[in-house]
C-alpha cells in the first residue's frame, strides 16, 4: 500500500476519477498523469495500488475496448494498431467474425448489390480496408451468402 503524502493521494484520486468514467491501460493512465505533472514515482505507487485493488485491469480494458471498436464497425488490424497504441500487447480478437462484419460494414454502406464495376468494387474495398479490415475479409464480403 502507498504512503498517503498529499501528492501521492492526490495522484491515486485524479487515476481513480479517470477509471471511474471509462476504463484505461496502464499507459493512457500513466501519460495523462504525467500531462498533470505528477512524479514518476508518485504515478507509478497509485496505478500499481489500483492494479492491486483490481480497480484498473489492462485485460479488462482490452476486452472493453475490442468490444467497442467491434461495436462500431473496425476491422482486426485497426483494432490491433489502437491497441498496441494504448500499450496492450496482449489480446484475443478469436471471439469476433470479422468476415461477417465486414460483410454488414460493406451492405450498411454501399447496400445489398454487388458492385457492377471494377471502379465501384475497388472504392468499396478501400472503404474496408480504411476500417481495418485484411484483405480476406474484404474479398469474402463481395461473396454472396
Amino acid at each position: 500500500m502507498m504512503v498517503a503524502t498529499p501528492n501521492k493521494q492526490a495522484c491515486y484520486a485524479a487515476a481513480m476519477r479517470m477509471l471511474v468514467r471509462r476504463e484505461h491501460s496502464v499507459l493512457e493512465l500513466t501519460q495523462k498523469l504525467s500531462n498533470k505533472e505528477f512524479e514518476q514515482v508518485e504515478i507509478s505507487e497509485a496505478i500499481n495500488t489500483l492494479i492491486e485493488q483490481n480497480y484498473q485491469s489492462d485485460e479488462r480494458f482490452a476486452d472493453e475496448f475490442i468490444q467497442m471498436r467491434f461495436n462500431q464497425g473496425k476491422g482486426p488490424i485497426k483494432i490491433r494498431a489502437d491497441l498496441k497504441q494504448r500499450g496492450i500487447d496482449q489480446f484475443d480478437l478469436t471471439g469476433f467474425d470479422f468476415y461477417l462484419l465486414a460483410y454488414q460494414i460493406r451492405e450498411r454502406k454501399f447496400g445489398k448489390e454487388m458492385p457492377s464495376n471494377f471502379k465501384e468494387k475497388a472504392k468499396q474495398q478501400r472503404f474496408l480496408q480504411s476500417r481495418g479490415f485484411s484483405f480476406e475479409h474484404i474479398n469474402q464480403s463481395f461473396k454472396v451468402t
